[in-house]
């Protein structure tokens, strides 16, 4: 499945209250400058699917002009992207139901109830965007998981970091118990044949069904990225509790330990992952169990150690004013990660959907990367533009609206605005 997301994006990360005259607030810089990060890596990874070259067969993939280009753009993306990215969105998912029990309790409550509303409401426009826009969304996921988050919340900091690496390491050893239930489905080559004819149409009455048809497919037999998003999600919990990223200038001598144990694991584990294939072929053993289930979890601990180690690595840059000045700069990108995030599915299916300009994937990874470098150009200048006049973006304003029942002040006073703009 596409790596996408947006973490509890808006101000659910960050502390806030609201008085008669508006919201004041106290942002955490390194928090959205890391996610605007993330998001660079998102859209890339989401427009190999929205772009449906990720739909072509191999064949087609190697009759493609570009294809030499393809390979290597694609090999680049799947060694420093591909999960890396959705990785630091779900740590920050977690980090998120930390600071908000940690900001509920300075106020003398528990915060569960608006938790719980918030997560309702997100489950809600993920419903809308997973069915009705595109089957790749995550954020209906991201609201089911963090519901499962509420009864681990009192674990202590010991069982958040097992059970977060055990959760994400468990689907292999259960997978030949769940082949037999999804056998009765599609396979991948089918499905994605499918979709491919559908997305190609003009008609939106054919993509609309094709995109039901594969979210509903999607969620079924892709059950394993469920243990993948609890897994982080308890393990940016643990570091929410640790104040990792809320002050990671307090924190440099464990963020420079998570960094360097944390890249040499993930590069070990990618590399491993990337030679296992003639492994096997020269060692037959390595296909019997239980070896060729523990290669499989070992594998997985890649991604997650480098996603882990971008976010330390990040942090460890933040401290630094020189590169926080330069960082920050992505901050706006994050603050309004959720309506960029949609903003960059819709314009990814105006571009490449039949129902759209119909580019489709006949020009490759040249396409996916020019479109990609446009849109995140343009979302960092309108972030900032927006940012500069309101309190929040737009899908995040609505978010909150819905999450308290009353409206907040969108607008900046004037005075705000001018200040902003002349700094």
């Amino acid at each position: 499945m596409p790596a996408i997301e947006v973490s509890l994006a808006e101000n659910s990360l960050l502390p806030m209250t609201e008085s008669a005259t508006g919201p004041t607030q106290h942002r955490h810089d390194a928090i959205d400058a890391l996610r605007g990060f993330a998001l660079i890596g998102v859209c890339l990874v989401n427009l190999l699917s929205l772009s449906l070259y990720d739909f072509l067969d191999e064949a087609s993939q190697r009759a493609l002009p570009s294809a030499a280009f393809d390979t290597l753009a694609i090999t680049v993306v799947d060694w420093l992207v591909s999960i890396k990215f959705i990785t630091i969105f779900s740590l920050l998912f977690g980090l998120g139901f930390s600071l908000q029990l940690q900001r509920a309790g300075a106020r003398g409550e528990d915060g569960l109830a608006r938790y719980v509303r918030r997560l309702l409401v997100l489950m809600a426009i993920g419903a809308v965007h997973a069915w009705l826009v595109w089957w790749g969304d995550i954020l209906f996921l991201y609201a089911l998981v963090g519901l499962l988050m509420l009864p681990l919340r009192n674990l202590s900091d010991r069982s958040l970091l097992v059970l977060g690496v055990a959760i994400t390491l468990l689907p292999p050893l259960i997978s030949p118990y769940m082949k037999p239930l999804i056998a009765q489905f599609p396979s991948q080559p089918e499905m994605y044949s499918r979709a491919l004819v559908a997305f190609s149409s003009p008609q939106v009455g054919v993509a609309l069904d094709g995109n039901v048809t594969l979210s509903t497919w999607m969620r079924v037999t892709n059950w394993g990225l469920i243990c993948f998003v609890l897994g982080r999600f308890l393990l940016g919990y643990w570091a929410g509790r640790k104040g990792l990223l809320a002050a990671p200038e307090q924190h440099r001598a464990l963020l420079r330990k998570i960094f360097i144990g944390t890249l040499l694991i993930g590069v070990a584990a990618t590399v491993l992952g990337s030679v296992q294939a003639p492994l096997r072929a020269a060692w037959p053993l390595l296909e019997a169990d239980p070896a060729r289930t523990l290669m499989r979890m070992l594998v997985r601990i890649g991604p997650l150690a480098l996603g882990i180690a971008y976010a330390a690595g990040f942090a460890l840059l933040f401290c630094r004013p020189a590169w926080a000045r330069r960082l920050r700069v992505l901050a706006p990108l994050g603050r309004m990660a959720l309506s960029n995030y949609l903003a960059q599915t819709l314009i990814g299916i105006g571009v490449f959907y039949g129902i759209g300009a119909g580019i489709g994937p006949d020009y490759g990874m040249a396409a996916v990367l020019i479109v990609a470098a446009t849109v995140l150009c343009l979302q960092l200048w309108w972030s900032h533009a927006w940012l500069a006049r309101f309190h929040y973006g737009p899908m995040e304003w609505l978010w909150r609206w819905a999450t308290y029942g009353r409206r907040p002040r969108l607008r900046k006073r004037a005075r705000a605005v001018l200040g902003a703009v002349a700094d």
